[in-house]
């Protein structure tokens, strides 16, 4: 009986010991790093990271025929009614002038948003920035078209929550990581980037 007992010891054991080997190859364990659960926002006086991205040098004001000293810094200012800060500037124009490409990419996004009205969403060639165009009158371009930088995209409007005011370009610039929609990013104050602009 010593003997049997033995047997469905050992054959128990090797059961075990297959059943586990089993199980742990069907198991996958990856290491990630570790992603912070929220990024800051860059505004007046902090640098774009110089890793990776296109270079800032490359932009273009994206509003036909305004010149650099006619931006205002317009970032963190206060909106709908202190629910939320504003992450962009607001580059005014008359109606209809033309939206031009800030940096050559392609349009990821034709959206209508409450708050952004007419809006475009455009992806730099290199996939680590996006520019987000709002309160557009009219959209020119569609989604996944490639656009060259200084190409006429839109015209300037007052959509969405600007309707009433008086037309202008919301205008954002978004640093992305792999793998981000065009929903998500990190925004950047435009301001510091296009005011040294030459024109």
């Amino acid at each position: 009986m010593l003997v049997w007992a033995k047997r469905i010891g050992w054959g128990l054991g090797v059961l075990l010991v297959l059943l586990a080997a089993g199980f742990l190859s069907l198991v996958r364990i990856t290491v990630q790093p570790a992603t912070p659960l929220a990024r800051p926002v860059l505004g007046a006086g902090q640098s774009v990271p110089a890793a990776g991205g296109e270079d800032p040098a490359a932009l273009i004001i994206p509003v036909e025929g305004v010149a650099a000293r006619q931006l205002s810094d317009t970032w963190g200012q206060s909106r709908g009614n202190g629910t939320r800060e504003h992450h962009a500037i607001d580059i005014m124009a008359p109606r209809g002038t033309p939206v031009l490409a800030a940096a050559s990419g392609t349009v990821e996004k034709v959206f209508e948003s409450v708050n952004g009205g007419h809006t475009l969403y455009v992806r730099t060639r290199d996939g680590t920035t996006i520019h987000y165009y709002a309160h557009l009158d009219a959209w020119l371009v569609a989604e996944k078209a490639a656009v060259r930088q200084g190409e006429q995209i839109a015209t300037v409007g007052n959509t969405g929550s600007a309707s009433g005011a008086a037309p202008h370009l919301h205008f954002e610039i978004k640093l992305m990581q792999p793998g981000e929609g065009w929903w998500q990013g990190q925004n950047i104050n435009p301001y510091p980037l296009l005011r040294n602009i030459a024109q």
